[in-house]
């Protein structure tokens, strides 16, 4: 039986199992439930099967999911598996989770609410069994609790752990800039080292007494104190008594790369931050926008389940705009590809210098060739349609023409593309939430999508030749261009190419309908430069608008409706034919 699963039934299972597959970009990873869980394994994501309860909310198994998708996406598992089981391997789990994890919510910041509950499960119970640990296992846990910028409850206090975590206070901060897996290892070590001097008496440290009994190489023949869960799941410090030096509400659960994103439940205090803290979370929110959730984000695929016979006539339209600019260019693409002969065959063209073997050899049979092309190219083609109501009439009816023409030729001509749409719109649930988190005083300021959720729309995506979906883009309402713009990219560099081009079709500016637009303007140029740095070439297609110019460095504005497709073709066109 799986108590947590049968929680919810099977729904809920496959319900994880597509948060996995919308997280990783991966259609082939499955979620389960395992007493041995958590653990990543190949194409399966295992999480430990506890009964859902008062104690454990599904909350904390989505958390246990974000955490385990973090270490699939961004960690050298090899790496860490390769460490001797001990403190070294704890330490370095516990720096290359909260690097995961903050990689991972910058990608998708609505994941904070369901690591948020993961940590204050896993402190909760961190607290119940506080005293039966080992002096190692309780620094450990400290050191995490210094990475994620959480203040150490009044059961936690103790003066051997703060003087060796003050310290190693020069390693905490190098270990919370780790970029790598080998970073994380690296700083594990260097802050062992250090304890391990403290403790021989190698530096000078009135504070430190650890005591002779046990200290950070003592062997916890009893403890019961697994970091992260056994795997490396934490918790934050909502679910712990406060110290009674520190007000209550004051700690903040996911404070990871400099700026704070306090849980939902968290009860507002006058002394959350300091100054700092405050100066960099308004800096951040000037750049990102982040939405309040993620959860009730809709991807619907519509690949191969259009109207065929709408589809048919979409494509003779299509192909009656574009078919000259398409001959042209596979004639230039056959023009620039290698031709080589794969020789004696049995069939084939006559290979001429072969032919002097029929007469001087009896028997011979294979005075064939035939053509083996090598392509010049490997490339992998995104279009992003952007569905807002501006959009609706003339615009979205070529936007679709175009993507129609576009998708036609590149899988005529043998190259991968994925055709998505995106809009935002009011969900009741994100409203409700909203609600629920305000009468509670919770600090929704940082947020800049409160009530809106992503209607993401797959129309044709990668590997499948069946462009029937197209016949199925229509107007949302909304356009939050940065964060589709990333889930794009995403499923777009998870796809195996040699160069990788993404087209985005806008009219405008970004927009919610309850957003500040001057962070959604800000948040755009930032996703922006972070794709280009990943090497996807990114060009923005203004449909009667300039605004493109404003937020891509490689840009078309097309001013009249009518050359729509043939304009884009033809920078297509251009980007395909460069090396």
């Amino acid at each position: 039986m799986h108590p947590a699963r049968d929680a919810k039934g099977f729904e809920f299972e496959s319900a994880l199992s597509k948060i996995a597959r919308v997280l990783t970009g991966q259609y082939g990873v499955s979620v389960v439930f395992s007493p041995d869980g958590p653990r990543v394994e190949q194409g399966r994501i295992v999480i430990p099967d506890y009964e859902v309860g008062d104690s454990l909310s599904t909350d904390v198994l989505v958390g246990y999911l974000d955490l385990l998708v973090a270490r699939a996406k961004h960690s050298a598992l090899p790496q860490l598996e390769a460490l001797p089981q001990g403190v070294a391997a704890s330490l370095a789990q516990v720096i290359e989770d909260h690097r995961v994890c903050t990689q991972l919510l910058d990608e998708y910041p609505g994941a904070r609410w369901f690591i948020g509950k993961l940590r204050a499960h896993a402190a909760a119970r961190t607290q119940q069994k506080w005293n039966r640990l080992r002096w190692r296992d309780r620094f450990v846990w400290r050191v995490e609790r210094a990475l994620w910028d959480e203040p150490a409850s009044g059961a936690e206090a103790s003066h051997s752990l703060s003087a060796a975590l003050v310290a190693a206070q020069d390693l905490l901060e190098r270990a919370g800039r780790s970029r790598s897996t080998a970073d994380s290892i690296a700083a594990a070590q260097a802050i062992l080292a250090r304890v391990r001097a403290l403790s021989a008496g190698d530096v000078n440290n009135m504070m430190f007494t650890a005591g002779t009994v046990e200290d950070i190489d003592t062997d916890p023949l009893h403890a019961t104190f697994e970091p992260f869960e056994s795997d490396g799941t934490r918790a934050s410090e909502e679910s712990a008594a406060p110290s009674p030096s520190e007000p209550a509400g004051s700690a903040e659960a996911l404070n990871g790369a400099g700026m704070g994103h306090a849980l939902a439940d968290a009860q507002p205090s006058a002394a959350r931050a300091d100054s700092t803290t405050q100066t960099l979370r308004a800096s951040a929110r000037m750049v990102m926008s982040i939405p309040l959730a993620t959860e009730f984000d809709v991807v619907n695929d519509q690949t191969g389940r259009g109207d065929l016979a709408a589809w048919r006539e979409l494509r003779t339209r299509a192909r009656a705009e574009t078919a000259q600019l398409k001959e042209k260019l596979e004639r230039a693409l056959s023009a620039d590809e290698r031709t080589r002969w794969r020789r004696e065959q049995e069939r084939g063209e006559i290979d001429t210098p072969s032919l002097a073997k029929l007469a001087t050899s009896p028997g011979y049979r294979t005075p064939f060739k035939v053509k083996r092309a090598t392509k010049g190219r490997d490339v992998a083609v995104t279009l992003l349609i952007d569905r807002s109501g501006s959009m609706a009439g003339r615009k979205i009816e070529l936007a679709q023409l175009c993507a129609a023409a576009l998708g036609d030729a590149l899988t005529q001509l043998g190259f991968d593309c994925e055709v998505l749409g995106y809009s935002s719109i009011e969900s009741p649930q994100m409203k409700q939430l909203y609600e629920r988190q305000r009468a509670a005083g919770a600090d929704l300021h940082r947020y800049n999508r409160l009530v809106e959720r992503l209607d993401l729309q797959v129309y044709k995506r990668f590997g499948l030749a069946d462009l029937s979906g197209l016949t199925g883009i229509d107007c949302g309402h909304e356009n939050p261009d940065g964060e589709a713009l990333a889930w794009a990219a995403t499923r777009l560099a998870d796809h195996a190419a040699e160069r990788r081009i993404l087209m985005v079709f806008s009219d405008g500016y970004p927009a919610t309908g309850d957003g500040d637009p001057l962070v959604l303007r800000s948040d755009l140029r930032e996703r922006v430069a972070a794709i280009q740095k990943r090497g996807i070439e990114l060009v923005g297609i203004g449909v009667l608008t300039d605004a493109v110019e404003a937020f891509y460095p490689h840009n078309v504005v097309v001013s009249r409706l009518a050359e729509l497709p043939s304009t884009v073709f033809s920078v297509l066109s251009a980007m395909l034919l460069k090396r």
